[in-house]
């Protein structure tokens, strides 16, 4: 009897908690596209987002994602919180100390020989400005209009490429700057150059018309070449993409800039 009675109180209790079939189920699908916002403001579907887009940013940054000519479109508002906030100058401020470190460890030879190669697009110049009208990597890349940008010689310098570049020049090295722009960009981009503060280099070597058609690994490889049979010993080299960096006649250490806006071969 004193079984049966606790039976029956136990249904009584599980009747009364139960839900009625008109009150919200105890247990809820998650709904496909999280919206809930955590203590900090963002929603579960932001976040996704975000993981999904610095994962891919890590496959460019080490070259794992190969040729690609646009960020996914999903990516556009982390890519430009990321350029345009304090990480991309933190990230970039880490890679200028590194190459610093190691310039300080090189015995120069003082023969003016002990050269720094720079690419300058998103090396030493920064083209955010133009960027930002653009998408920030979102479309597709339009030359002539890139060309009207280099054109107002404006580009302010990647901050932590100057305190490098000078920092590099205190110690003795010689600057070479070696860049995928025409022959016929030289004069608006040594203007843009002494406007954001670089001077005194070496050399800065453009395409030329034999240079045309060639992918960027191939012409500044050949251009590597040319300095090494010349007699110069490069220690450094610093380039916001892998092709400024990698092929052949390579550099004793190279500094890989971050950049997830476009990708050159």
């Amino acid at each position: 009897m004193a079984l049966t009675r606790c039976v029956l109180v136990s249904l009584i209790i599980f009747l009364t908690l139960s839900p009625t079939s008109s009150s919200q189920s105890i247990i809820q699908m998650i709904p496909k596209e999280e919206t809930h916002l955590s203590s900090d403001g963002v929603s579960g579907r932001r976040r996704g987002i975000d993981l999904y887009c610095e994962s891919w940013k890590f496959t460019v940054e080490t070259n794992d994602a190969g040729f690609w000519s646009r960020i996914p479109d999903k990516c556009v508002d982390f890519v430009k919180e990321y350029i345009t906030g304090k990480r991309y100058s933190s990230e970039s401020e880490a890679v200028a100390d590194s190459a610093l470190a190691y310039a300080k460890s090189v015995g120069l030879s003082g023969n003016g020989k002990d050269a720094w190669v720079f690419d300058i697009d998103e090396t030493l110049l920064s083209n955010v400005p133009y960027y930002a009208l653009h998408g920030f990597g979102s479309e597709i890349f339009d030359e002539s209009s890139f060309d009207e940008w280099v054109d107002l010689a404006e580009a302010p310098a990647l901050t932590a490429s100057l305190r490098l570049y000078k920092g590099l020049q205190e110690l003795g090295f010689t600057i070479i700057l070696l860049t995928g722009r025409a022959e016929f960009q030289r004069n608006c981009t040594g203007i843009n150059l002494q406007y954001a503060g670089y001077s005194n280099w070496e050399r800065l070597i453009l395409r030329g018309d034999s240079d045309h058609g060639k992918t960027a690994s191939v012409y500044k490889s050949e251009k590597r070449k040319e300095l090494e049979d010349e007699g110069y010993v490069i220690h450094g080299n610093s380039g916001d993409q892998w092709s400024d960096l990698t092929g052949f006649a390579v550099a004793t250490r190279s500094f890989k800039l971050p950049n997830p806006m476009y990708f050159i071969a």
